[in-house]
């Protein structure tokens, strides 16, 4: 098969529409099944992962440059932010 009749039988294969589908119920159905969801679902989280990261590897090595260290990312001062917020 070359291309030009590849893209022609694709083409076809698309634009017809399956017997199937012909059902309105059924067709309903599965586009709905397509939609995402009207709801999100969001877990709050008591530790942030990235201070954790942070602490951790500041823990490990020292900025070479100390521009970082202004930045105060300890759990404990975050955590009493939030809970004052």
């Amino acid at each position: 098969m070359e291309r030009d009749e590849a893209e022609e039988l694709l083409a076809r294969q698309l634009s017809e529409e399956p017997a199937a589908e012909t059902d309105e119920e059924e067709a309903g159905a599965r586009v709905a099944k397509r939609l995402p969801p009207k709801w999100e679902i969001r877990i709050q989280a008591n530790v942030d992962p990235i201070v954790e990261e942070t602490i951790a590897y500041r823990s490990i090595a020292r900025e070479v440059d100390g521009r970082y260290d202004k930045v105060d990312v300890s759990a404990e001062d975050k955590t009493k932010k939030d809970g004052q917020a």
